[in-house]
């Protein structure tokens, strides 16, 4: 059902909410971005261990190589959120989102001590990266309709 001049017409294809309240573009970011983070995940826990352990800071009180693993199995979880769970789709954008934001002091850890990985290899690479980190944070919650359930729910 769709709107026209304030009445329901019925029949009418509502592209905004056919998906509960997303539309087909963010469904797909949704997909994508699950995506990403399954690939990310398991990369985590095989071939880009060493890389994704670059990026633990020093000062985390805990074994590297327990946080790499430790956040590779929250990736997966996130990612097959992401995809597998469309009526969860706003808690798992806001999940995946602080997610982004708890994670971010790697990032911000790299450039300030010049680590290398990801062939990020010099500053001006690793500061452009963590300009994308803030984009991340806005792809959760653009994609799964966190924020338009959000401001529903303050009305």
């Amino acid at each position: 059902m769709s709107e026209v001049d304030g009445s329901r017409v019925e029949g009418a294809k509502d592209t905004e909410n056919s998906n509960g309240g997303t539309s087909w573009v963010q469904s797909f970011f949704r997909w994508l971005l699950g995506a990403v983070l399954l690939l990310a995940g398991i990369g985590h826990l095989t071939w880009a261990r060493t890389e994704f352990l670059a990026q633990v800071p020093q000062w985390v009180p805990l074994e590297g190589d327990l946080v790499v693993v430790l956040s590779g199995l929250v990736e997966i979880a996130l990612g097959a959120g992401l995809i597998a769970l469309p009526k969860q789709r706003a808690i798992m954008g806001w999940i995946t989102a602080v997610f982004f934001v708890v994670i971010f002091p790697g990032n911000i850890s790299q450039y300030v001590n010049h680590v290398d990985a990801f062939g990020l290899d010099s500053d001006l690479e690793r500061g452009i990266r963590l300009l994308f980190q803030p984009l991340l944070v806005i792809w959760a919650l653009w994609s799964t309709g966190a924020w338009r359930a959000w401001r529903e729910s303050k009305k």
